[in-house]
């Protein structure tokens, strides 16, 4: 591997794995269109740039939620009875992403409703309004749609869900810290759903650079995810060392900036 790529990879890995420590998310607002642009000067088309990035920075968190959920899951913080819950819609709507609909799309309509969503999720979070003290989380049925919703949107753009299924949660009455340990959790059925559809979709692919298999760039995912693997934990204790009003102004920021990234793809498509 080039040197240049291998430091730039392993600076990529540790920003994204403190970030998914610190913020239940998987790093992929950072890691898509870095590694987009990555791929590309290598003479990899955008197009093909673009998937590859959002496939292989969602397969890192296959890795980075195990250690990142590890840390959470000491300090007894993670919902595992939400986790239960939202599971399987979260498979279900990560295989059809992966699977179908993230080789189909091109994803400029779908980058301005996305952009639309986000921000106006960071909004709500950065006003702090208090959700209505009765809202609680709801049934089985609820849970399974919410889930599948998650894993499609997150497939599609490479993120591990955090996105949306914090301010969900927060929406919902847990408990912001709660809601972070819990979406980390998440993050690994999100992950496997969809780089198993990937996997199936991209098959048949040839492949666009040495190391490629399909949409993954196996190179890329060995670096990040061993990088971000040993920082997650550290992200995870900056998170239970922060205040409520703290926690939510940071994860707002983040939500901002991937609101106005989404939204120039979708502007330039």
């Amino acid at each position: 591997m080039d040197p240049l790529l291998f430091v730039e990879l392993l600076s990529l890995g540790l920003v994204a794995g403190f970030l998914a420590g610190l913020l239940g998310i998987g790093g992929g607002m950072l890691m898509v269109p870095l590694l987009t642009a990555l791929l590309s000067q290598r003479g990899v088309g955008a197009d093909m740039a673009v998937k590859m990035a959002i496939a292989t920075s969602m397969s890192t968190i296959l890795f980075t939620s195990i250690s990142s959920v590890r840390a959470h899951h000491k300090r007894g913080a993670v919902r595992w009875d939400v986790v239960r819950s939202l599971a399987p819609g979260i498979l279900v709507g990560g295989l059809l992403a992966g699977a179908g609909i993230f080789a189909l799309l091109k994803g400029a309509w779908l980058a301005l409703v996305f952009a639309l969503f986000v921000g106006f999720s960071a909004f709500q979070m950065l006003r702090d309004k208090k959700p209505a003290p009765s809202r609680q989380l709801p049934g089985a049925s609820g849970l399974f749609g919410v889930g599948t919703g998650i894993g499609l949107l997150s497939g599609l753009v490479g993120a591990g869900g955090g996105f949306i299924s914090v301010p969900f949660m927060a929406w919902c009455n847990v408990a912001i810290h709660n809601a972070v340990a819990t979406s980390a959790a998440l993050g690994f059925p999100i992950a496997l759903a969809n780089t198993v559809g990937y996997l199936i979709g991209g098959r048949h692919l040839q492949p666009a650079l040495p190391g490629a298999f399909g949409y993954l760039y196996l190179p890329a995912l060995v670096v990040i995810a061993l990088a971000s693997v040993s920082m997650a934990p550290l992200g995870a204790k900056a998170a239970h060392a922060m205040n409520v009003s703290q926690l939510k102004r940071a994860f707002a920021g983040l939500l901002f900036l991937l609101a106005a990234y989404m939204l120039y793809k979708g502007l330039a498509g």
